[in-house]
């Protein structure tokens, strides 16, 4: 499995949860420091930095992987930013910078994975409660997260005959402190986040059940949707 988005707290949680359960990882990300401390939580699994910016990097990192790993069984991907404001304040620069991470860099991760991953793998992404929602002073990152989330749906369908899963993991806000770490804006009042594990729970039922959805269910609790 190669995990883009490791760095962070829900791809790391979920690289070391994937990794307990006996899955042979391959992280990938930014940050290089965070990507050794995963690393180490998994016994030395190999590690690989790109640039969402780049998506020839993105689909050359998925290269890397099914080569470190010996192929490939599947790819989720745990990457974004945010960024809040009016429309009218939120810069064009801005604007292409949230679709670049948000939706561009997932779908060159899956996109070179797609015919690599046999039957019975898997194709995930991380889209989130905005790209339904789409609140007030999130238009431009909702609307990247949306267009993440319609692609992932067409793929399916084309995935469907090749029996390979795609899954949308469509999250909450989650207690990560990525609402703080923004590329512009004034975080606006959130709901209490969701917990990561509890996140993680759910992605890993999803990923061993064949489920199409995560989303958020009654309550506080996800749905699994298969």
């Amino acid at each position: 499995m190669l995990v883009p988005g490791a760095g962070g707290e829900i791809g790391a949680a979920l690289a070391v949860r994937l990794h307990s359960l006996g899955a042979r990882i391959a992280l990938a990300g930014r940050d290089r420091e965070a990507l050794t401390r995963v690393s180490a939580a998994c016994e030395q699994a190999p590690t690989c930095t790109f640039d969402a910016w780049d998506v020839d990097s993105c689909a050359k990192t998925v290269d890397w992987a099914a080569a470190e790993l010996g192929g490939l069984d599947g790819v989720v991907v745990s990457v974004g930013v945010a960024a809040f404001g009016p429309v009218g304040e939120v810069e064009d620069a801005v604007s292409e910078h949230l679709m670049a991470a948000n939706a561009l860099a997932p779908m060159a991760f899956l996109r070179a994975a797609a015919d690599r991953v046999s039957e019975g793998g898997v194709l995930a992404a991380v889209t989130g409660i905005v790209a339904e929602a789409a609140p007030a002073r999130m238009a431009d990152y909702a609307a990247a997260k949306a267009a993440l989330a319609t692609w992932l749906t067409a793929v399916r369908r084309e995935q469907r005959r090749r029996g390979v899963t795609v899954l949308e993991i469509n999250l909450p806000h989650m207690d990560t402190g990525f609402a703080a770490r923004a590329v512009v804006g004034e975080v606006p009042p959130l709901p209490r986040g969701l917990a990561v594990q509890e996140g993680v729970d759910a992605i890993v039922e999803a990923l061993s059940t064949g489920a199409r959805l995560v989303r958020p269910g009654s309550g506080a609790a996800l749905e699994v949707v298969r």
